[in-house]
């Protein structure tokens, strides 16, 4: 069925089975196990042709290896998983050779290929060391490469990216990604909470996760086990720009997993990866249609539908969007058409899928009627009550989040300024001005496509000098990253722009230049957008408007390193607007954002204080959907300490809106008891002079709440999202 067993090594040695052959070799006995009785047809095959994605289907014969094996966290993490059922072989340190926790240590990730023979590998290095890591666990064919690491340059993910195409060997999950874990198949390759996690009950118990946020993906875990079902597969493909596998992928593996019988999905702003979903949905929803089977339940979420902040990095490095990507609405919207149910917080996907395979028994899982229907009405509440139950046989109503949302226009941390930019294009040859009102306005950029996973130039016909991503005939086109932009690639743009019908050659010929410039400066630059407006005059191209938007951790680390042009660029960029409260967070290791609407007013009453981007953002979302108004995204990060959660406090009760104080935490890295510890200490060391409610999940959540409960301190104290958030509404209107 799949081609990746065929594959010759590039060093000689005979090529093994792919994994997904030797995982089926090994469990021969296994029998498909959906709602039916019988598989749906297989996405995998018809849907998809790349040869690796196999590779994410891990389990108990999966033999996984750790990069950075002797380093504190991956010992750590190496102990939790292998106590767990983890089929660790061994690891890797460079340079060094012998024992690690009783397993192998070798000094390349080749020679642990050659001796180990391991079907996965987790890096565990810091992101400066990630991208060699990664590279080498490509170079030597590892079947499944896990990349943890957040704030990796995006250039470097763009050259691996471009090195993964040139082979069919390797699938990357990750980077920024909590990992891929299979509850059924005790393997855990990242570092995923375990005690939220279980494997269910048997056949029409168990969920499979696709997610773009971890702790949103945890919340969904502990949502669906609360829910008295289990999980089989979870794919966490991380929030950077460019994902190693992303949404659409690990649908198609869950589809075809014999042992997921439903899947939630979750996405952000940011990307097309949704869109991308919904229409493998659609797809995959017909090709059920036509073999006369069900489709697995698909039950979705999408964050940043209210904290969605234009121009403006939302915690996870690929949450923000890029001219011409959709909004969160966008995406839900999509997702509903396709056949999805929505849900507005992960709290709410064990009831709905429950609710969804409920009714598939109900129906006896054995006609169509059910198929494609969206079946989603707006409720307030209620996604935990027994309203959602059978439904009679149709499939239940689940929420559907409001539409509106509030723009926030903010930049991301370092624009480069017009004039700034027009210097850089003019010592390159090109005419560059602000435009005079003489000529049709063009839009011209080179950004990323992150469909692709490489650059594209982005094209509109015509430019009124508003956001780009509001005009419908922009068009992408991508491009290979080290070859660059071809005269074909050029003809097809000058088509798109209607350059072609003016002075025809000249004019592409102009536009071939400015092209080559942009993506020179692309590269040089480390940019993640390279934005002009172009007119066309007397067969000339001229640039009327430009914009460079740099990544900020390359940025970073090319100023530290003391790189001449970068501190050139850095003394010529205005700074970002001060916001002392994002200043004063910043240097506590805390992402913060103030919200305001898009005339700068700021309506909000409610601080939010949240770990994990995916949540922060949801939070805001979900308090939108019941009434309620965020001052503020804040992330605590993934490693809060008390200490932390005083300053969150901090900064909060600085800003004169806030009424009320929402603590939203669900506990992975960061421990229950902790964040309950610091949210003590603030009332200790900090005047709290607004009401604290308080809801904790996950890791510790018992030993958290009870440490709320019992302090004797004005604080409110839930374990529902919805409680907890109704209350501090309350609050705050209270203090109106």
């Amino acid at each position: 069925m799949f081609h990746a067993r065929l594959q010759l090594l590039r060093h000689g040695r005979p090529a093994r089975p792919c994994l997904f052959c030797r995982s089926r070799s090994s469990n021969s006995s296994r029998t498909y196990s959906s709602i039916s009785g019988t598989p749906p047809p297989s996405p995998i095959t018809s849907l998809s042709t790349d040869s690796t994605l196999p590779n994410l289907r891990i389990g108990r014969h999966t033999r996984v290896i750790f990069q950075g094996f002797t380093g504190r966290q991956a010992t750590a993490n190496a102990r939790e998983s292998l106590a767990w059922g983890t089929n660790i072989v061994g690891g890797v340190t460079p340079g060094r050779s012998g024992e690690h926790l009783g397993l192998p240590l070798l000094p390349s990730v080749r020679a642990a290929v050659e001796t180990l023979k391991p079907d996965a590998t987790g890096i565990y290095v810091p992101a400066s060391l990630a991208p060699a890591a990664i590279e080498e666990a490509i170079a030597a064919e590892v079947p499944l490469v896990v990349a943890v690491a957040e704030h990796i340059p995006l250039h470097a993910m763009l050259r691996i990216h471009a090195m993964l195409k040139t082979q069919s060997v390797t699938r990357l999950v990750g980077a920024n990604s909590p990992g891929i874990i299979s509850a059924v198949g005790a393997c855990r390759i990242g570092f995923q909470p375990l005690p939220c996690f279980s494997p269910g009950s048997g056949a029409g118990t168990r969920v499979g996760i696709a997610a773009r946020s971890g702790t949103l993906s945890y919340e969904a875990v502990a949502s669906t086990t609360r829910a008295g079902l289990g999980q089989s597969l979870c794919v966490g493909v991380g929030g950077d720009i460019v994902a190693g596998t992303d949404l659409r992928e690990a649908l198609t593996v869950l589809a075809d997993d014999p042992e997921t019988d439903a899947i939630a999905l979750i996405g952000e702003i940011g990307g097309t990866s949704e869109l991308e979903a919904a229409a493998w949905i659609e797809a995959y929803h017909k090709q059920a249609q036509a073999a006369g089977v069900q489709p697995k339940p698909i039950v979705a979420l999408i964050g940043g539908t209210h904290a969605a902040v234009e121009g403006r990095i939302m915690g996870h490095a690929g949450a923000f969007a890029l001219p011409g990507e959709p909004t969160a609405q966008e995406k839900i919207a999509a997702l509903e058409r396709a056949g999805a149910s929505i849900v507005d917080h992960p709290e709410k996907f064990g009831q709905a899928i429950k609710a969804r395979l409920d009714a598939l028994l109900g129906s006896g899982a054995s006609g169509s009627s059910l198929f494609g229907q969206a079946g989603s009405t707006t409720q307030r509440r209620g996604m935990h009550t027994s309203s959602l139950g059978r439904s009679n046989g149709r499939r239940p109503t689940i929420q559907t989040p409001r539409t509106t949302s509030r723009t926030v226009t903010q930049k991301r941390s370092i624009y480069i300024s017009q004039d700034a930019t027009f210097d850089l294009l003019r010592k390159q040859g090109v005419n560059a001005a602000p435009y005079s009102g003489h000529g049709t306005q063009r839009y011209l950029a080179i950004s990323i496509d992150r469909s692709s996973k490489s650059p594209c130039i982005l094209a509109a016909p015509s430019y009124d000098g508003t956001t780009p991503s509001s005009q419908s005939n922009i068009r992408r086109f991508p491009f290979n990253y080290h070859a660059g932009v071809d005269g074909l690639l050029t003809a097809r743009v000058a088509n798109h722009l209607g350059l072609d019908t003016l002075s025809s050659t000249a004019s592409t010929e102009g536009l071939r230049k400015l092209l080559r410039v942009l993506y020179t400066t692309f590269i040089e630059h480390e940019a993640y957008l390279v934005e002009t407006a172009v007119v066309s005059r007397l067969a000339d191209i001229k640039v009327v408007h430009a914009r460079l938007g740099l990544d900020d951790v390359a940025f970073g680390q090319r100023q530290a390193a003391g790189d001449e042009t970068t501190l050139q660029l850095a003394a010529v960029t205005p700074p970002p607007e001060a916001d002392a409260l994002e200043t004063q967070a910043k240097a506590g290791g805390i992402v913060y954002v103030t919200l305001k609407d898009k005339e700068g007013s700021a309506p909000g009453t409610i601080g939010t204080l949240v770990n994990g981007a995916g949540l922060a953002m949801n939070t805001v979302d979900a308090l939108a959907g019941l009434g309620g108004q965020a001052t503020n995204f804040l992330d605590t990060g993934g490693k809060a300490t008390s200490e932390t959660v005083k300053t969150c406090f901090q900064v909060l009760l600085q800003d004169p809106r806030v009424r009320v104080i929402f603590v939203n935490v669900f506990g992975g890295l960061t421990l229950g008891d902790m964040i309950a510890r610091g949210v003590l200490l603030a009332f200790q060391e900090t005047n709290v002079t607004v009401p604290v409610v308080v809801r904790i999940r996950g890791t510790n959540e018992a030993e958290g709440q009870e440490i709320i409960r019992s302090s004797g301190l004005p604080l409110f104290a839930y374990d529902s999202f919805d409680d907890a958030a109704a209350k501090a509404i309350e609050l705050s209107n209270e203090k109106a």
